[in-house]
């Protein structure tokens, strides 16, 4: 199964009150962590799609085999940055089976999660959404077959995949991701996650 990765890191980490995706978790930034796992899988294309500071981020990502995408409406919200990296994924693998969307605020995914994803909506044709479950909810890392990609590009405004996820329950697999429930969103958030999970 052709399967892209999708990081959307376009954001202005408003909450956070400086570039998330340039935040440090064991010496290395969340942008770069994000993208080192990306490519540790059997996914291509990977795609990142930057938007706010992206000149700032871009320079830590240039030296990793990946297409970067520049989102000039990242302030339309979500949903623009989904677009782009569809198109993105689009231009450099036109029989794409699947994509895979991450963000870079959740330093517990792993290569293993992602092929773990990919071998359930391998071994189950008739399911077409493979999403994450943790802290009573469903969402990112989350896994969209072809025939929902229509339903991706008619997005809008700040919606994410989650509302299509929601939209097709009945389609979607689920893998218990319970570390998802680390997200880091804030400042205190992060300090947080420092103080009690860094490994240095």
């Amino acid at each position: 199964m052709n399967t892209s990765i999708i990081i959307l890191a376009a954001g202005a980490s408003s909450r956070m009150g400086a570039p998330k995706q340039l935040l440090l978790v064991d010496g290395k930034t969340l942008i770069k962590r994000v993208a080192e796992v990306a490519i540790d899988t059997p996914c291509h294309p990977i795609v990142t799609v930057l938007g706010a500071n992206r000149h700032l981020i871009r320079k830590e990502i240039e030296k990793i085999p990946i297409t970067v995408i520049d989102n000039p409406q990242w302030e339309n919200g979500m949903s623009s940055s989904i677009k782009m990296g569809l198109v993105g994924t689009y231009m450099t693998q036109k029989e794409m089976d699947a994509v895979i969307f991450l963000t870079v605020d959740m330093p517990f995914v792993t290569a293993r999660l992602i092929n773990e994803m990919i071998e359930k909506a391998t071994e189950n044709p008739e399911i077409e959404i493979v999403a994450c479950k943790y802290d009573n909810q469903v969402g990112i890392p989350v896994l969209f077959k072809r025939p929902l990609f229509n339903d991706l590009l008619e997005l809008k405004g700040d919606e994410g995949a989650k509302k299509i996820v929601l939209k097709n329950k009945e389609k979607t697999a689920l893998i218990d991701f319970p570390e998802g429930k680390f997200d880091l969103d804030t400042i205190d958030e992060y300090r947080n996650f420092v103080s009690n999970y860094n490994s240095n």
